[in-house]
């Protein structure tokens, strides 16, 4: 995600007409915001005294091509994505088995779009700034 929001970034400051995406866009990833993960940490501390290992994640998944479109609708970028297909996609789908937290009552609060749109704004303040000196 954070080489994807730099890309469309990157294009939309330059003025450029196409993103260019490796692989065919179909893959799925999960995407777990760090506030999230932090308040998830916080919560097996106070809830949890097992000894097995509990995943933390949102249970949910999404293809890069939805994830690249979210992408480009945050940074307001307005030209094509291209997907191209002579490069690896990799695996097809990464995603956990969150039963074990939620059923200890825990559930993320952040959506995709708001970490998305809160990484983005975090980028625009700390980054651009840094690429200026």
């Amino acid at each position: 995600m954070p080489a994807l929001i730099r890309k469309f970034h990157e294009a939309k400051t330059a003025g450029l007409s196409q993103v260019v995406v490796w692989g065919t866009g179909i893959p799925k990833r999960e995407f777990l915001h760090v506030d999230d993960c932090a308040a998830a940490c916080l919560f097996l501390m106070d809830q949890y005294d097992g000894s097995e290992i509990v995943n933390i994640g949102v249970g949910e998944d999404i293809a890069i091509r939805d994830l690249a479109e979210l992408i480009k609708t945050v940074t307001g970028f307005t030209g094509d994505v291209v997907y191209d297909s002579s490069k690896p996609d990799g695996t097809p789908r990464k995603l956990i088995d969150t039963s074990k937290i939620r059923g200890l009552g825990w559930l993320p609060t952040t959506s995709l779009e708001q970490g998305v749109r809160s990484t983005y704004e975090w980028y625009l303040s700390h980054c651009e700034r840094q690429l200026e000196v």
